[in-house]
């Protein structure tokens, strides 16, 4: 990509990274509304994601799928599970593993919840399906950062 001459290469709206943290704030304050009503933060409202899609799953996998180490997974469960919208509990073929699991008021929490997904896409005022191809392309970006030699875990 040739950069004009005029523009200092450093300049903070030519950097990926500013664009993308952007973006993500952007995103994150358009879902804020819709989950405000419900009570959850845009990161309960990640796990639950999760937890929707499976019921149950060991916090082991929950943390590592959300890239969350466990001092930042535990205390966002703990607030869930006050809730009543999650429970933990050992495994009893295996107790070195906590199963986090939906409740029925967290599974009744989905349709609800549903709303925050197809008002961020009216926002976009993008076609669904560039929102896909825009989604795998942060995907694929995001495994390859991850995956380069000089990154941090986390």
């Amino acid at each position: 990509m040739d950069r004009p001459a005029s523009v200092a290469p450093l300049a903070l709206d030519e950097q990926l990274c500013f664009a993308l943290h952007s973006a993500s704030r952007a995103m994150t304050g358009c879902y804020r509304p819709v989950l405000d009503a419900i009570g959850l933060t845009y990161s309960q409202y990640a796990v639950l994601l999760v937890l929707w899609a499976e019921d149950s799953v060991p916090q082991r996998e929950l943390g590592e799928r959300m890239f969350l180490d466990s001092g930042t997974l535990s205390p966002l469960l703990t607030r869930l599970e006050k809730r009543g919208l999650i429970t933990r509990a050992r495994r009893p073929d295996d107790e070195r593993t906590v199963q986090v699991s939906l409740t029925e008021e967290g599974t009744a929490l989905r349709e609800r919840a549903a709303v925050a997904q197809d008002e961020v896409i009216r926002a976009t005022g993008m076609e669904v399906a560039d929102l896909f191809r825009l989604r795998d392309d942060l995907q694929r970006l995001a495994s390859r950062l991850r995956d380069h030699p000089g990154a941090s875990a986390g």
